[in-house]
């Protein structure tokens, strides 16, 4: 059986035998359902062990100028695309997701280190000369010194990378803890920033359950903390960190909306909303489960069409090339994801593509799920108010343009939302107003390129700062402002006075 370990000063660092009391976690092959390996769980000890190297290697890290930094991060680039095939592999083995949905996961990471190559660019302060009588102030961008980072199975590469890609890149040091469902990619990924040339210490996985989380939370040594989950457990984190005295970002679930006004092409409507959807297997915060047609019309005929399209997708095993999409991550999620499915009839929606019964031949312990389609969906029902997370499309009604734009606004979720239309005015009113922080004109998935910023409003986020982007930048630095006068001569009684102020 394969161990995955921790990776701390730049080497693997092995968990305690089980014999020692040690604890590990099954690590499964989504596609087959049978255990491929098991990950060390870190105890307080191991936790404060990679704290402490990070803290020691963070003194000469944020000694080095930032163009060194910068050749780094590039060099770490070039690695990353050099093994891009090798990593989507593994990626997939352990998450479920299709080789080009695990390529997309860590180009999308990769984009955020492009950016953090820029870093000596960005991290410039401000400077004002002769703000008084020979008095210049000026600003610098200095780095917090250890973060961490708490990362969720569905992107494995991309979101870690968001975090400390721009956390090492401003010159702080990094913990990282993935998900105990899918690590292999974590490590793989210290791994290499160790070959770019970053020094041992710089960036360490230590994987783990709750027990990991609270350690990180509590430990006086990290500074700040970014976390992905779900929303109950990022409000959590939030108040946990917070109180702690920490810099927190926590991204928590979402719900989004895709609003088809009658005007949209349908065409393109359709297609979109299938990969957003029930693109791996709709294990995305960033996924569109709920479709919003305005008028009857509109509703008939895009239900129509999504049955049909639907009827096209074809599920199947990683690595399987014409395959719309794999398993979900494990059996519990599978279940968990059919339990919504019968929520959903209890509560009195359509189902009208049910897809709980799908079973792949020769792989029936595999955790594959159908794609699921409901009409009939209101808003007071608990599978609209709550994140399901798997390949169900649920279709709910609006009559006008303002019930429509109300439903994403008022829902407890904030994080993406998006309108079909050919109607420009529409759009830019709809933009305008809905209560969500990122949102798509006729694009199903509005995730910003790198060098925006991604963070939704209400459940789904929780902190004032989104992730990457010049936001990143903020939230990993502290702002130091100096004023500055060189005196000459007798100034007898100037320390009585603002120097500013004469």
């Amino acid at each position: 059986m394969r161990t995955i370990s921790h990776f701390v000063n730049g080497q693997a660092l092995e968990g305690s035998s089980i014999e020692k009391g040690g604890r590990f976690g099954d690590v499964f092959n989504p596609n087959t359902g049978e255990i491929q390996a098991r990950v060390a769980l870190a105890t307080d000890a191991e936790l404060d062990a990679a704290v402490r190297a990070a803290a020691a290697a963070q003194i000469g890290w944020a000694a080095t100028n930032p163009q060194r930094r910068a050749r780094v991060m590039f060099e770490f680039k070039r690695l990353i695309e050099r093994d891009m095939n090798v990593l989507a592999e593994i990626l997939s083995s352990e998450h479920g997701k299709v080789i080009a949905d695990s390529k997309g996961d860590i180009q999308r990471g990769l984009e955020v280190i492009e950016f953090a190559c820029g870093i000596p660019h960005i991290l410039k302060g401000e400077y004002t000369e002769g703000a008084g009588p020979g008095i210049d102030v000026y600003s610098m961008r200095q780095p917090l010194g250890v973060c961490a980072g708490i990362t969720p199975f569905n992107f494995p590469a991309m979101i870690p990378m968001w975090m400390f890609g721009i956390s090492i890149a401003v010159g702080n040091t990094f913990i990282l803890k993935p998900s105990e469902k899918d690590p292999t990619v974590p490590v793989k990924l210290a791994e290499l920033m160790m070959e770019a040339g970053a020094p041992a210490g710089v960036l360490n996985v230590v994987h783990g359950d709750k027990t990991a989380v609270d350690a990180i939370l509590t430990h006086p040594l990290i500074r700040a903390v970014s976390f992905v989950g779900s929303s109950d457990i990022a409000h959590y984190v939030y108040q946990t960190g917070t109180a702690h005295g920490k810099r927190v970002q926590a991204m928590g679930g979402a719900k989004n909306h895709g609003i088809v006004l009658p005007d949209a092409d349908l065409d393109q409507v359709v297609k979109d909303l299938s990969g957003a959807a029930f693109g791996s297997a709709g294990e995305r915060c960033m996924a569109l489960p709920v479709v919003v047609p305005v008028g009857k019309k509109t509703g008939d005929e895009l239900r129509e069409r999504m049955v049909a399209e639907i009827e096209t997708l074809q599920v199947g095993v990683s690595t399987d090339l014409a395959a719309h999409y794999g398993p979900v991550v494990s059996a519990a999620h599978r279940a968990k994801v059919a339990d919504y499915i019968q929520i959903g009839v209890d509560e009195g929606a359509e189902l009208v593509v049910d897809g709980r019964d799908f079973s792949l031949q020769g792989f029936e312990k595999g955790f594959f799920i159908g794609p699921s389609l409901f009409d009939g969906v209101k808003k007071g029902m608990r599978t609209y108010q709550e994140e399901i997370f798997g390949p169900v499309l649920q279709i709910v009604r609006a009559e006008t343009f303002e019930e429509a734009l109300a439903l994403p606004s008022e829902h407890q979720y904030g994080n993406g939302v998006a309108i079909f239309t050919r109607n420009g005015r529409a759009a830019r009113e709809f933009a305008s107003r809905v209560n969500v922080g990122m949102v798509g004109i006729n694009v199903p998935i509005p995730v910003p390129v790198a060098y925006h910023t991604f963070g939704g409003w209400k459940r789904s986020a929780f902190g004032d700062t989104n992730q990457h982007g010049v936001e990143g930048v903020k939230f990993y630095t502290k702002v130091k402002t100096i004023t500055a006068r060189w005196p000459e001569g007798d100034h007898e009684g100037d320390a009585f006075v603002i120097p500013t102020m004469k």
